[in-house]
């Protein structure tokens, strides 16, 4: 699904300043051992490595990882690039510092297999740290949208936006880690004029917005229907009065967390 459309244009003409937000927060430095999960084209890998950061950047699609090694050449960022699941991780108990995703791990379907696999190979005494979608923000919304169009998902598969519910995250890493901080934020996103632009871009780049329009095939009538939803779910953001016109605010979790000792 990610290798549809092009993901790195939603990564760098979107949602660029939530890697480095990320990062920040996970207090990365030099000589900080990192594994970003589900790390895509390195929205956070890069700025991770840029900060001193000894970085393992990890994905199951490797066209992505091409994208982001080809991005962190042109930046002067140094690190490793390796294809993973997020629900199986190639890498020792306890390795990492910092143990990462910015908008990544919650695509995972099973989520209590990929929250084990965060705590597995993070250090004792490490962090964690998340950027998730919640499911009442704007791309909650979207994935709500679409939903009554998409076909059934995987057994046992759970929504991606729960991992913005920050009582569901907290269940999750359970009693794996000491502490736990959780805050909801807005990313303010003025790169769409209209719900149709910010649909018709989502239908070019963004991989599970492709899968379901490939998944209805010829059925015009529900093409048609999705083209709508979409176009008027973005024109509401654009028009809520929260923002200025022509700003949408998306909303996601932030969590760090301590990986118990």
């Amino acid at each position: 699904m990610w290798a549809l459309g092009d993901y790195p244009a939603v990564a760098t003409e979107v949602i660029a300043e939530l890697g480095p937000i990320l990062v920040a927060a996970a207090g990365i430095g030099p000589g900080t051992t990192v594994c970003d999960v589900a790390a895509g084209s390195g929205n956070a890998s890069i700025p991770a490595a840029l900060a001193g950061g000894e970085v393992t950047a990890t994905d199951l699609c490797p066209d992505l990882l091409e994208v982001g090694q080809a991005a962190a050449e042109r930046a002067g960022a140094t690190l490793q690039w390796r294809e993973a699941d997020a629900e199986n991780m190639p890498c020792a108990d306890a390795r990492y510092d910092v143990t990462m995703s910015c908008v990544g791990v919650m695509f995972a379907p099973h989520h209590q297999r990929a929250a084990d696999e965060l705590l597995r190979i993070t250090r004792p005494g490490g962090t964690i740290a998340l950027i998730s979608w919640t499911p009442e923000g704007f791309i909650g919304r979207m994935f709500a949208t679409m939903k009554p169009y998409a076909p059934p998902p995987p057994p046992g598969a759970s929504p991606p936006p729960l991992w913005g519910n920050e009582e569901h995250v907290r269940a999750l890493l359970g009693a794996g880690v000491s502490s736990l901080h959780a805050a909801r934020r807005t990313l303010k996103v003025d790169r769409f004029a209209s719900g149709a632009e910010f649909r018709d871009f989502f239908k070019a780049t963004y991989g599970p917005t492709i899968a379901v329009y490939t998944a209805l095939g010829d059925d015009a009538e529900k093409v048609t229907a999705l083209d709508a939803d979409l176009a008027a779910l973005g024109d509401a953001a654009l028009c809520d009065g929260a923002s200025p016109e022509g700003v949408m605010e998306w909303e996601y979790l932030l969590v760090t967390a301590t990986r118990d000792s």
